[in-house]
């Protein structure tokens, strides 16, 4: 099932998501109607916020990005209730996109490393230490777990220059290739 992606003035974007319960029914379908989403909407991560969810899971498949970093190969992952342990290294900029903010990429400045403790879709623990590319992807689905938006790691001129593009997010003024849920409509 591919869900609409929830985009910008969506006050759910703000919130800060609900951990999942052990006895989440469905959570196997509900990850793969996920990943399924993720897919048809060109992205390479997707929080549960951006599909109308307050809870604590997204999912990543960064193999895309394995050319430039072969350890990318085969990295497709979900991630509940996540939980970023440490943030290090240099910080670095990269242009970054959000399907909540369709039309908008902007340069986002991040820590090179995190070390995450999350449960896969088993329910098994897990701690690990990502870099690079990986090490984005991930903060920035963390982020929206957290009711953070790329934008909010933006100076205040910046916000401020993009504020008509916003705007129209949120009167549905933009293109994409996937289904969108306009702030207030179901």
């Amino acid at each position: 099932m591919i869900y609409p992606i929830t985009v910008y003035g969506d006050p759910l974007l703000r919130k800060v998501a609900q951990p999942i319960d052990k006895d989440f029914e469905g959570l196997n379908e509900f990850i793969e109607n996920m990943f399924e989403t993720m897919y048809h909407s060109d992205g390479v991560g997707l929080a549960a916020p951006q599909i109308g969810k307050s809870l604590r899971v997204f999912v990543i498949d960064a193999s895309s990005a394995a050319d430039e970093e072969p350890e990318l190969e085969g990295f497709k992952k979900a991630f509940i209730n996540p939980e970023i342990l440490e943030r290090t290294g240099d910080e670095w900029v990269m242009n970054e996109g959000c399907l909540s903010l369709p039309e908008i990429r902007e340069d986002v400045s991040r820590p090179e490393h995190v070390k995450i403790k999350y449960l896969d879709e088993n329910l098994e623990e897990h701690i690990e230490d990502y870099g690079g590319f990986a090490a984005r992807v991930i903060q920035h689905e963390y982020d929206h777990l957290d009711g953070k938006l790329l934008i909010d790691h933006l100076n205040p001129l910046r916000k401020r220059l993009l504020k008509g593009k916003l705007t129209a997010i949120t009167k549905g003024k933009v293109r994409t290739s996937y289904r969108i849920v306009l702030p207030g409509k179901k």
